[in-house]
């Protein structure tokens, strides 16, 4: 199956599934402007960004037409309604054009399930009131829910206006998995898309987690699994030419 997409699918189309990654605390300015070259080299559908650095780096991103997208509430979700809110319009403002948010897991795991939606809500109605062309991303931290909680979540960010779901945060207890993808293609009936993220280091994760009906995949490994995905496509070509 993966060998079938690869001959399939040009790199170029590949390359548009990738959100190309750089949020852990130690990463510097030097590291974002890298991460922004990749994905104009690449083609990359964003690169998702720490909110503090775009000041910084929006200037270098517009110049090379690379989306941007950052993150909101993250990695745990716990801040309350009207600071994700804030978040969110002070990232818009300043030229992001995909947002990554967390559901309040906290909530969720108490059952306040009334909270969550709003949470979700909240942060769509607004922004989309501001951009309606802003894409909204929201990380359920599939590890630390059960099948259950997964599937109704889902049904929750679908409800609510969101883009995508999104499987992990990479901070939560594990990352991506085909199981968490297809629950959550099965449970948005088709009203949402599915992003995978976490622990996705491989061409042949980042197809597996695509065939099983991810949209989106969330890595801070673009850059290898794009010339894997090159390389592997390369030798499958020539070998049915001989």
């Amino acid at each position: 199956m993966i060998e079938e997409y690869i001959r399939k699918v040009p790199p170029e189309v590949f390359a548009k599934t990738i959100d190309h990654t750089v949020l852990k605390p130690e990463a510097t300015i030097d590291d974002v402007i890298k991460v922004i070259k990749d994905c104009e080299r690449y083609g990359f559908a964003t690169a998702v960004v720490p909110p503090w650095s775009i000041p910084y780096i929006v200037s270098e991103a517009r110049r090379l037409k690379v989306k941007l997208c950052t993150v909101i509430g993250f990695p745990h979700g716990n801040i309350p309604t009207d600071m994700k809110v804030s978040e969110a319009i002070w990232a818009l403002n300043r030229g992001v054009n995909e947002l990554d948010m967390v559901i309040n897991i906290s909530a969720l795991k108490s059952g306040m399930l009334d909270y969550v939606k709003n949470d979700i809500k909240s942060v769509v109605e607004k922004t989309k009131s501001i951009d309606p062309n802003v894409i909204i991303k929201v990380i359920i931290e599939t590890g630390l829910l059960t099948d259950e909680e997964i599937v109704k979540t889902t049904q929750i960010v679908a409800d609510t206006g969101g883009d995508y779901v999104k499987t992990c945060t990479g901070y939560g207890p594990r990352g991506a998995s085909v199981h968490d993808v297809r629950l959550m293609v099965k449970a948005g009936k088709g009203k949402i898309k599915v992003k995978a993220s976490g622990g996705i280091r491989h061409v042949e994760d980042a197809i597996a987690l695509i065939e099983a009906g991810a949209s989106r995949i969330g890595t801070s490994s673009g850059h290898v699994i794009y010339e894997e995905y090159v390389r592997y496509r390369r030798e499958l070509l020539n070998y049915h030419k001989s």
